[in-house]
């Protein structure tokens, strides 16, 4: 044997013999290095459901956000990237037919393949009226939607279809020039039929009820809890570029709790409001984001007395916007003085903001407001009233009727406020159902475009709590949806129009903030993505730096 190979042999016996002597190192330092990976953090409120089809509220939506995955995802630059879509679909000349091809290494984490036939599946399941799905009139969009949904139509006629198994076809109504960030939104995710049915009533009750798709698995959830936990799905197609291994949420309803827990490093991530948000601003773990989200009082316009317009319009004027976000949020939230918020949307004629545009559409006047009570004293037939807020029972939700109960009763005499305060779920409840006076609630649409502000209001919409039924605003919606998709300045003008309607005219809710996001995290804890919209929170590139 030659002398060079004999010591090349050796040289490689020995690389071997000290691989396999570091061993034990190597996996020590692989699980290391996984635990590090792991990260605690609370979340505002409680989960209401994981059915992408019934959620109705922000913290079920973030939930299910990070399990669960459609033909699009939001990037850090907050558009729309494909997801399960491989490539970006083909479209047909008239705009309306578009065509999709789905990953193939796209899997539930029960081992089947996503296909197209689960988007078939969920898309018809939210359009069913039997499903009663508050965000169905998201999808009219979509051929014959609105017609399933006022069971003019079979729920099989919606224009979406399975070509095949990986391809996907989608009929419009007509062209809209934002479907990829439509697309982004939770009633489109997919549904795997087969553990559907067979789940029945339960799916989406707890953890053990709903297949992922997406980044992460939930664990831990009971459908009571207020814990759980989300680890990372190792057949999730991405799962190269998911870094963290785990994540423990807890619900804290008191930012004390959660910033006592942050404190304690019981969580690198927690919310803040009020004074916690001015005590933490000069702390290199503070940040504010501005945030699409909105803050209104919503009144029941089936009721005997909110029915009234000029009683609406009075407790629309009768409350200080800025000393609330001043003395109540204090966290960068602004007052808001119309529906759609600051920084959302621009006119595509000329790229001035919506809310600079359409201008000051409600504001704090308690002279107009005791001057429009007197008139709905007379028509209601009325000296005295007594009406009752109802609100979620987290902390920011009390202080903030609270605040509104005392600017009320001091800015109209011989109104008494009562208050009610109850778990995010029941106060859905009652608001679907109609039994209260008026409500305290926050909305974030789902993608930048004002309709999806505008359509919550559409009188046969699932989330128009109000019960708003107007002929006139339905017939703007229909023009801004269809008739001017493809005339960018008349559907502008429109919605600019179908807003002034919804606040000034009509007095269907009071606007009075546009949220922001003050939080603290964990320096060492980066690629956290906080959304201006839809969803609050995602984890997906988050990673732990040390």
């Amino acid at each position: 044997m030659k002398t060079g190979i004999l010591i090349t042999i050796i040289a490689l016996i020995g690389v071997v013999i000290a691989a396999c002597g570091g061993g034990d190192k190597a996996n020590e330092q692989l699980a290391n290095d996984g635990a590090k990976q792991a990260i605690k953090v609370t979340s505002a409120g409680e989960i209401a459901t994981l059915d992408s089809a019934l959620y109705s509220d922000t913290f079920s939506s973030d939930a299910i956000g990070q399990i669960s995955e459609g033909l699009y995802r939001v990037n850090p630059d907050n558009d729309a990237e494909l997801g399960i879509a491989k490539a970006e679909p083909t479209v047909s000349a008239d705009k309306k037919v578009y065509t999709f091809q789905l990953r193939d290494d796209a899997k539930w984490s029960n081992g089947d393949p996503v296909t197209a036939a689960d988007f078939v599946f969920a898309f018809q399941k939210v359009v069913d009226p039997k499903t009663a799905s508050p965000s169905s009139n998201q999808l009219d969009v979509i051929k014959n939607a609105n017609q399933i949904r006022n069971e003019k139509a079979s729920p099989d006629t919606l224009g979406v279809k399975a070509i095949d198994d990986k391809t996907l076809e989608i009929t419009l109504e007509n062209p809209i020039p934002y479907l990829p960030k439509l697309l982004t939104g939770t009633p489109f995710l997919p549904q795997n039929e087969k553990f559907v049915k067979a789940a029945g009533s339960k799916y989406g009750t707890s953890a053990d009820t709903v297949l992922s798709n997406g980044p992460f698995l939930l664990k831990n959830w009971s459908g009571i809890r207020t814990s759980w936990t989300y680890v990372k799905n190792k057949d999730y197609w991405d799962a190269d570029n998911v870094t963290l291994n785990k994540v423990d949420v807890q619900v804290a309803k008191d930012t004390g709790a959660g910033v006592n827990l942050y404190q304690t490093g019981d969580a690198q991530y927690t919310a803040l409001t009020d004074e916690f948000a001015r005590q933490y601003q000069a702390n290199q773990a503070y940040h504010s984001k501005e945030k699409s989200l909105i803050g209104y009082l919503g009144f029941n316009e089936d009721g005997k007395t909110t029915s009234n317009i000029h009683l609406r319009k009075a407790l629309s004027m009768a409350f200080d916007k800025e000393a609330y976000t001043d003395t109540i949020l204090g966290d960068g939230s602004k007052a808001l003085n119309g529906y759609i918020p600051s920084g959302f949307a621009k006119d595509p004629s000329n790229d001035k903001d919506f809310r600079t545009e359409n201008g000051d559409l409600v504001t704090f006047d308690p002279d107009k407001a005791k001057s429009e009570w007197a008139t709905a004293k007379k028509e209601l037939g009325v000296d005295k009233l007594t009406l009752e807020v109802l609100s979620s029972d987290t902390e920011v939700s009390k202080k903030t009727v609270e605040f509104l109960q005392n600017e009320i009763q001091q800015n109209l005499p011989d109104i008494t406020i009562k208050l009610k305060s109850v778990p995010l779920k029941n106060r859905l409840v009652l608001t679907t159902a109609g039994d209260y006076d008026i409500f305290y609630g926050t909305w974030s649409p789902d993608y930048s475009d004002p309709i999806n502000f505008l359509e919550v209001y559409q009188s046969d919409g699932g989330l128009n709590f109000s019960k708003y039924d107007s002929a006139t605003y339905d017939a703007g919606l229909n023009n801004a949806k269809s008739t001017y998709a493809t005339a960018p300045a008349k559907r502008w003008n429109e919605m600019l129009k179908l807003e002034k309607q919804l606040i000034q005219t009509d007095a269907v809710i009071a606007p009075f903030y546009q949220g922001a996001s003050a939080y603290l995290l964990d320096p060492t804890v980066k690629g956290v993505q906080i959304y201006p919209f839809g969803r609050n929170i995602s984890y997906r590139l988050a990673y732990v730096d040390e």
